[in-house]
């Protein structure tokens, strides 16, 4: 809630350069999870409708704000609090039995825990996540009823095969999986570092925030090119067959990136670093040192509850 209004600044910035089509879909990620949204097509739900021109952040937000209503910052919000339910569940679950698996077979110290419960949680939770987007983006794109559904989904499985759920999975996980590596080693290290130096065994809601935080602000800064080519490639399942485009097969990631590099420079993959930070970082932050806290609290819940039983 508090982070989406950098999410919306953060696509405008980075797909300025590369509009998108009325009535098609694009991606865009929050810092757990990719979301597909829908450009303007007549339809309420439609999120991306103005393709703007921004000099920056702070440009951004004004004419948002003034051209579309300050309700345009938090945009796709509610479609993003319910993927953002399974994808956490998933994906912190994973993480906490992984490591726990791991440091049996590693010993409890060892440094490649978080990097490997890291990477491999980020695979799975992406992997489970990405066909239930795709069928979210159809319920959305337009009413249907479920057996509808079906049989679009039927047929377009049967046309393309079952991979064509998983589209945009490579790019999605040569994004990911390198955030959440570096993500879970910068964090864990800050936070036993911080928790030596404070004289506590577990980490503090502070100590875990600013760990958090920290450690987002690096991944984000590291992977923000993969993100800026998320935002170029545009998803074209589910979309009109009237709608035709000869290059849309065979646009591969490392396509996309070298098409951005030739047009923009090199920088052009640094697009919307100001507002990734801003968001992502805060983002991490609360993310963790929520779940941290709970955590614990419940570990103490379940202590007293073993202690009177």
């Amino acid at each position: 809630i508090l982070v989406t209004p950098l999410d919306v600044i953060k696509t405008r910035l980075q797909a300025q350069g590369n509009p998108f089509n009325k009535g098609r879909c694009f991606v865009y990620n929050n810092g757990l999870m990719d979301h597909i949204r829908i450009c303007e097509n007549g339809d309420s739900k439609a999120w991306y409708k103005k393709p703007g021109h921004f000099k920056g952040t702070m440009d951004a937000f004004v004419k948002i704000i003034q051209g579309e209503g300050i309700k345009s910052l938090w945009s796709g919000l509610p479609p993003t609090l319910v993927m953002a339910l399974p994808t956490t569940v998933i994906y912190f679950s994973c993480y906490d039995q992984l490591s726990e698996a791991l440091k049996s077979r590693l010993g409890k110290e060892d440094e490649r825990i978080p990097v490997l419960a890291g990477s491999l949680s980020r695979c799975i939770a992406v992997t489970v996540a990405s066909p239930l987007e795709l069928i979210r983006t159809r319920m959305q794109y337009r009413r249907v009823s479920y057996k509808q559904l079906y049989v679009c989904v039927s047929s377009k499985v049967a046309t393309d095969g079952w991979v064509s759920l998983w589209r945009g999975w490579t790019s999605t996980i040569l994004r990911d999986v390198p955030f959440s590596a570096m993500y879970w080693y910068n964090y864990e290290r800050l936070k036993r570092t911080m928790c030596k130096e404070a004289g506590v065994h577990e980490p503090t809601f502070l100590i875990a925030f600013t760990s958090g935080t920290v450690s987002g602000s690096i991944a984000a800064a590291i992977t923000l090119p993969f993100d800026v080519v998320k935002t170029h490639m545009q998803t074209e399942l589910w979309e009109s067959k009237t709608i035709k485009d000869p290059q849309r097969d065979g646009k591969s990631t490392w396509a996309v990136m070298r098409k951005v590099v030739a047009k923009n420079g090199i920088t052009g993959l640094f697009a919307g670093m100001v507002p990734r930070l801003c968001r992502v970082a805060p983002a991490c932050a609360i993310m963790i040192s929520t779940y941290e806290y709970g955590k614990s609290l419940f570990s103490h819940v379940n202590e007293k509850i073993n202690q009177v039983s």
